[in-house]
């Protein structure tokens, strides 16, 4: 009997020491972040602070939302209508953490931009906490750092990943073969909605979404070196005037736009101002009608794809006739973000 009890107590002790083995395989692993720098990752990771704005939507996509233990002020307000975010506390915002909140939150890793990566990294990895850059605000860094953030998670979330991409992929590629065959390409500015002449140039999303929608952006040439740091010029309103815009985009957020919108009085109220403003008034795109806004979330982040849709039904009307930019955007919230699609996202919607 002494016999039998030692062999159960054996077993028992090998099973539990191979569950962990079990449960991290193919851990530890080596990644580089956006900043190209090298982590080690010994463990999935189980708690994550996104300071990173951009970062909350991929960690949907990903199925990681309840991996995500405290959330940056700005996105818990943006992001009200996600499962469980009304439910996360407060861990500063994207440009301040509260450093105190995350030490006590004990998370695991911590999603930063570039401009932050050196502070917080020298105040929480001493603390054994990972700090990962991964900025999500460039659409063609978009998938790699999708991918980098499911290989800290496990291979659940790296199957996703790859789902996702392959579905992304597939509404690409069909605006894609029409946009190659366009040779006269119509004239594009972009114009952040709360920061008059704010527009972005090469290697910013306004300008990679333009680009993906066949327009021309005329504030790309303006960072003509491709210098990371210029993305996002200040112009004036002589400069659009002579550039003559054929459309004019207004990325915006929550006034206009967004989850919980049911009225787009704003935005028309908005656009009727906009096309009497000096610089704009006198553009083929005020003369002509066409000035729209558009929510920010469909520029710079995740959903840059799905804004192309948007602005390509708005660039070439009959080119784009059959494109319903509206259907792949719910088939997005509905099956990766996990929740009913609602809200006014583009004003006016191409008919």
């Amino acid at each position: 009997m002494r016999l039998i009890n030692y062999a159960l107590t054996l077993v028992l002790c090998l099973s539990l020491a191979i569950l962990p083995a079990l449960g991290t395989e193919g851990f530890p692993k080596t990644i580089v972040d956006s900043a190209n720098r090298t982590l080690i990752i010994d463990e999935p990771v189980e708690r994550i602070v996104p300071m990173v704005a951009w970062s909350y939507e991929p960690l949907y996509i990903l199925g990681a939302h309840e991996k995500i233990i405290g959330a940056e002020k700005g996105s818990k307000d943006q992001y009200s209508y996600l499962t469980g975010m009304a439910d996360k506390p407060v861990i500063g915002t994207y440009k301040e953490l509260d450093y105190e909140k995350v030490i006590e939150l004990k998370p695991d890793l911590v999603i930063v931009q570039p401009k932050f990566i050196t502070e917080v990294d020298q105040k929480l990895s001493p603390l054994g906490i990972t700090v990962v850059c991964l900025p999500f605000n460039q659409l063609d860094m978009f998938d790699k750092e999708l991918k980098t953030l499911a290989e800290m998670l496990g291979p659940e979330e790296e199957a996703r990943a790859e789902e996702f991409i392959a579905w992304k992929q597939g509404s690409l590629d069909a605006l894609q073969s029409k946009v190659e065959g366009i040779d006269a390409k119509v004239k594009v500015y972009g114009e952040w909605s709360d920061t008059p002449w704010y527009t972005g140039s090469k290697l910013s999303g306004m300008d990679e979404v333009i680009t993906m929608a066949g327009g021309f952006n005329i504030a790309g040439p303006l960072n003509s070196e491709g210098n990371l740091s210029m993305r996002y010029p200040t112009v004036d309103a002589e400069w659009v005037l002579k550039e003559n815009p054929e459309v004019i985009i207004f990325p915006a957020f929550d006034y206009f736009t967004g989850y919980l919108q049911t009225d787009s009085s704003n935005s028309t109220k908005y656009i009727e101002e906009a096309k009497i403003r000096s610089g704009l008034n006198g553009t083929d795109a005020a003369e002509n009608d066409r000035l729209y806004v558009i929510d920010a979330y469909l520029i710079e982040a995740a959903r840059g794809f799905i804004g192309a849709q948007y602005l390509a039904k708005w660039l070439y009307p009959e080119l784009f006739e059959d494109l319903n930019p509206e259907e792949i955007h719910q088939e997005y919230f509905e099956s990766w973000l996990g929740v009913p699609y609602k809200g006014i996202w583009a004003y006016p919607l191409a008919e």
